[in-house]
């Protein structure tokens, strides 16, 4: 079964997120845990939680795929700075836990000059910290375009991370847009691209895709989005992706720019291509 949605606002609250997913034929659903550009996160409402987790299980809802916030960077040069950032992500694993059996995505951070390799130690030591409590999620490194100082453009930092968290609770969400303006070539060969993330990190760890098109050119490190056929991936790539025996039962989330009636179209498309 296909589960494909977009990111929705959370300012009314889970249970409207689940109504308005259901409107534009969506079954599954992304949302920012806080907001995305700063760190003030919106009051808890145990009852509205409980409501969206039975609402989910009542529609067939696959797994969600929750967004930390854009500015939470755990391997940030400033110690204060990635001190705040790593008690973000804790409590945003706990606060998951009131829609357990769901995703937590999150852009590893940029290294800011320290190097890779000192951003990865980073980026692993803020999660086993935050996993330590043990809450029912999983969170999801995101394959991220390169550009600058980013840690996760390549297939390997991902491993490393995943490595030296040593923990079963952490995957990768694949972006189709980073992946391809990082130097992966999905277009003419999703099949080796595929291959190289079993061989560097394991199909296992594998669990959601953002759908993105790309308004950039291959291998550019720029991270631009596009609606779905309207960038240099195209229509085909899509099908191929949607109809591929690995990656057609995953959760896929729509990152485009768009406002509902335009993701409600590309949802109708996208399974009108399986």
């Amino acid at each position: 079964m296909a589960y494909i949605g977009c990111h929705l606002s959370a300012s009314k609250g889970n249970l409207a997120m689940v109504k308005t997913a259901e409107s534009i034929g969506a079954n599954t659903f992304a949302f920012f845990t806080r907001n995305p550009r700063g760190s003030q996160a919106k009051t808890e409402d145990p009852a509205d939680c409980e409501a969206a987790v039975a609402a989910l299980a009542h529609m067939g809802f696959g797994p969600l795929v929750a967004h930390g916030s854009y500015t939470m960077n755990l391997c940030t040069k400033d110690p204060e700075a990635r001190q705040f950032a790593a008690e973000i992500l804790a409590d945003d694993l706990r606060r998951m836990a009131a829609l357990p059996g769901n995703y937590y995505n999150f852009h590893p951070g940029s290294h800011v000059g320290q190097g890779t390799e000192i951003g990865i130690c980073q980026i692993a030591d803020a999660l086993r910290k935050a996993l330590a409590p043990g809450y029912p999620v999983t969170v999801l490194l995101e394959t991220m375009a390169g550009k600058g100082s980013e840690v996760g453009g390549r297939f390997e930092d991902l491993r490393d991370i995943i490595q030296a968290v040593g923990s079963d609770a952490v995957g990768v969400c694949l972006d189709t847009c980073h992946v391809w303006d990082g130097g992966y070539d999905i277009i003419h060969d999703l099949d080796g691209v595929i291959a190289e993330f079993d061989r560097v990190v394991g199909l296992d760890k594998l669990k959601a895709l953002h759908l993105n098109d790309s308004k950039n050119s291959f291998d550019s490190h720029k991270d631009r989005h596009a609606c779905i056929g309207d960038g240099s991936l195209g229509i085909e790539t899509f099908r191929n992706i949607i109809r591929h025996p690995v990656l057609g039962d995953l959760p896929m989330i729509l990152e485009t720019p768009n406002e509902l009636p335009g993701y409600q179209a590309e949802i109708a498309l996208l399974r009108s291509l399986k």
